[in-house]
């Protein structure tokens, strides 16, 4: 059955743009049948813990000697391992914190970017080849190409890069900008094109949902 792993990372539980679109493309999904399935991960509500060794960054067969890390934080990393790759997609909500990533979704790609597991190293191990993967970026400025603030976005390229270069993920990204037009007085003028790149990018979600599913 078609199964979907939905990644939320916000702190706004009832606000979040990034929240309400990942919903949208989930709504979608499951609205395409009964066997289309979600495996839903709260990295706000449910934080993973930060890596507790340096070793987790590597598999066993390519850690240093004598390395041990802890049995249950190795556990943790390994089932976080296997959810992602018994998945046929996955949708990410990666609002902008800082011009960076929520640190929680960092976390998470610590668990999953692993040289010779998740990536080729010593092999040609790259199992979520090909799998498509939606990036949902909520920014409350704007990053437009041509604008002051277009190269202050760190939010999406260490996504692109992680999922897209080194699994080999087939990497689709929805930006909807200008969220804080209704909260801060200089940006009063924004208010139609936020509202308006919300639009597309609800739109823009159930059609990818559509077109993956």
């Amino acid at each position: 059955m078609p199964t979907l792993l939905q990644l939320d990372s916000s702190a706004d539980a009832t606000g979040s743009v990034s929240r309400a679109v990942t919903t949208t493309f989930a709504d979608t999904w499951t609205g395409l049948g009964d066997d289309h399935v979600i495996i839903r991960r709260d990295l706000h509500a449910d934080p993973l813990p930060h890596l507790a060794d340096a070793s987790l960054h590597w598999p066993a067969r390519l850690r240093s000697p004598g390395a041990t890390p802890p049995a249950d934080a190795e556990a943790l990393q390994q089932q976080i391992i296997h959810e992602l790759i018994s998945v046929d997609a996955v949708v990410i909500g990666a609002p902008m914190y800082n011009y960076s990533l929520p640190s929680v979704l960092k976390v998470w790609l610590d668990y999953i970017h692993i040289p010779g597991v998740t990536t080729p190293f010593d092999n040609d191990a790259q199992p979520m080849a090909g799998k498509p993967a939606v990036i949902i970026s909520s920014r409350g400025g704007i990053y437009d190409p041509g604008s002051a603030n277009a190269d202050w976005d760190h939010t999406v390229p260490p996504l692109q890069i992680i999922l897209g270069n080194a699994l080999g993920m087939d990497v689709s990204v929805i930006k909807v900008s200008r969220t804080l037009s209704g909260v801060v007085p200089g940006m009063a003028g924004e208010a139609d094109r936020a509202a308006e790149e919300l639009r597309a990018g609800h739109q823009r979600a159930a059609e990818l949902a559509r077109k993956i599913g």
